[in-house]
């Protein structure tokens, strides 16, 4: 009896771990295409015929900003100077008790005004708005506001004021490429022009041309995240990419990579992406009001708004698509200590664990066709549930060394073919991150990344599984999340090696 309970469940961990792999090659491959795809329409006349076009849709950047008087300057700067013909800037100032108002005051010349303020999303009340005197800041607008004690509220209140009708949600701390805007409008454009070329028909014998309103609407865009720990950075510009050269940042970035280039760039090649990034990410505002916008009640607000966005569209019969294109845009400080890392994670999958409970009708719903049939499932199935079978996995193999039972030659065969896999894909990942920008200048840069890849199996992810288990069972006993705050060193006028303190 024990003997069959073992086989069976031998069985169940080499099915798994196959059907992960396989899993794993198709994204490969699907992800290969849509980066081959992208390479060729990719085209700098393009993008500058979206910056120079007077035609191309209006964009407000949306940053809140809580405690940030460190770097908020230099941050401000950076949003500023972005490559686009029409945008506006929204910082958020979520009641901040530094002095990141007051500092953006002075610098920028700021006097409170007067301004329509429709609250299509309800937040906590806005108290100020200001704008700069200065005609070489007309841009930019400062929302003075109560703390909402998260980022999502304090969003929601930059989507309220803003008055285009598209946004693009970032953090202050962020740092984007300055065609960030054209390159993430660029898909949305593509689908509407490829939408008016096969929806008109010409109706034999007559001379008339019929148009079909049969347009796939683009409700998302998102783009690559990396690590800014070690570059070097000039007045809010990255002038030199490097690698992290601290163990943490170092692993998040190979992780970064991998996520987003693999897993997110296949998902849009067959239009099934699960979630856009709330550190980039380009949303319509008209489908993100609709549903609510960010909600200030959850851990992963913004898997959960994309999740409800979906739902919004497939419910009222609309055709749509969230698209991801695999050029890094935007460079953010990772957690280089473990409580900051520790606090991040478990939040990560605290919020993935109730996605899965708050949106436990998508599952398996053929109603929510790819969302509920492909969507759902895999981060159910491949994300919520991994780390579980893992920890049980190494409970079983350990429970086989006690009684004696374990067949060591066939063990490690399975755990080296899986190490090799995993340590294969990373590779890829990186030599693909070159194959589209190079940003890391010398050989030695790129190797020492691919090396990371052989220590992340027994160094980082062990540390990955630990946090999700964490996670579960804080969620599981309802504890209440503990998000902690991230001090920045913060960006100077001389190159500078950018630092996480906290």
């Amino acid at each position: 009896m024990i003997q069959d309970i073992i086989d069976v469940f031998q069985l169940f961990i080499f099915s798994y771990s196959s059907l992960t792999m396989v899993i794993y090659v198709i994204m490969a491959v699907l992800s290969y295409k849509g980066i081959m795809l992208y390479r060729r329409k990719n085209r700098e006349h393009y993008t500058q015929n979206v910056i120079s076009s007077p035609l191309s849709p209006g964009i407000s950047v949306i940053a809140p900003a809580y405690n940030e008087g460190l770097t908020i300057i230099d941050n401000v700067y950076a949003l500023m100077h972005l490559n686009y013909p029409l945008y506006e800037v929204i910082i958020v100032n979520d009641g901040s008790t530094d002095d990141t108002l007051e500092k953006l005051v002075e610098h920028f010349e700021l006097k409170e005004v007067d301004l329509p303020y429709n609250e299509k999303i309800k937040t906590k009340a806005v108290k100020r708005f200001f704008r700069s005197t200065n005609r070489a800041y007309e841009k930019l607008l400062v929302i003075d506001k109560e703390n909402g004690k998260g980022k999502a509220d304090a969003s929601n209140a930059g989507i309220n004021a803003s008055k285009f009708d598209y946004f693009l949600c970032t953090d202050v701390d962020c740092i984007l490429h300055e065609d960030t805007l054209s390159r993430l409008m660029r898909p949305i454009l593509d689908e509407k022009s490829q939408s008016r070329l096969k929806d008109i028909q010409v109706i034999p014998d007559t001379g008339y041309i019929h148009v079909e309103n049969n347009q796939r609407r683009v409700i998302a865009v998102g783009a690559p995240l990396r690590m800014i720990n070690s570059s070097e950075v000039d007045n809010g510009v990255i002038t030199r990419f490097k690698p992290p050269h601290k163990v943490l940042p170092r692993f998040q970035e190979l992780e970064y990579i991998r996520a987003y280039l693999l897993s997110k760039m296949a998902w849009s090649s067959i239009n099934c992406v699960p979630n856009v990034s709330g550190g980039l990410g380009l949303f319509d505002k008209h489908i993100a009001v609709k549903v609510g916008g960010y909600d200030p009640r959850s851990f992963a607000e913004d898997i959960d708004m994309v999740t409800r966005m979906s739902v919004y569209m497939i419910q009222n019969n609309h055709k749509y698509a969230i698209r991801y294109i695999p050029v890094s845009l935007c460079w953010t400080e990772g957690p280089q200590t473990f409580p900051v890392f520790s606090r991040q994670r478990v939040r990560w999958a605290r919020g993935l664990i109730q996605i899965m409970l708050l949106h436990r009708h998508v599952l398996f719903n053929f109603k929510f066709k790819r969302l509920g049939l492909i969507v759902f499932p895999y981060n159910f199935l491949f994300e919520f549930l991994a780390p579980i079978f893992e920890v049980l996995g190494l409970l079983f193999y350990i429970y086989l060394i006690v009684i004696g039972a374990i067949n060591w030659e066939n063990t490690f065969t399975l755990l080296a073919f899986l190490y090799m896999f995993s340590v294969l894909v990373s590779s890829i990942a990186v030599l693909w991150d070159q194959l589209i920008e190079r940003h890391y200048r010398k050989t030695s840069e790129v190797i020492g990344l691919c090396l990371t890849a052989f220590a992340e199996p027994f160094i980082y992810h062990p540390l990955i599984v630990f946090f999700s288990i964490k996670g579960y069972i804080q969620s599981m006993f309802r504890q209440k999340l503990v998000w902690g705050n991230m001090q920045r060193k913060g960006f100077t006028s001389q190159k500078s090696t950018v630092k996480n303190q906290a």
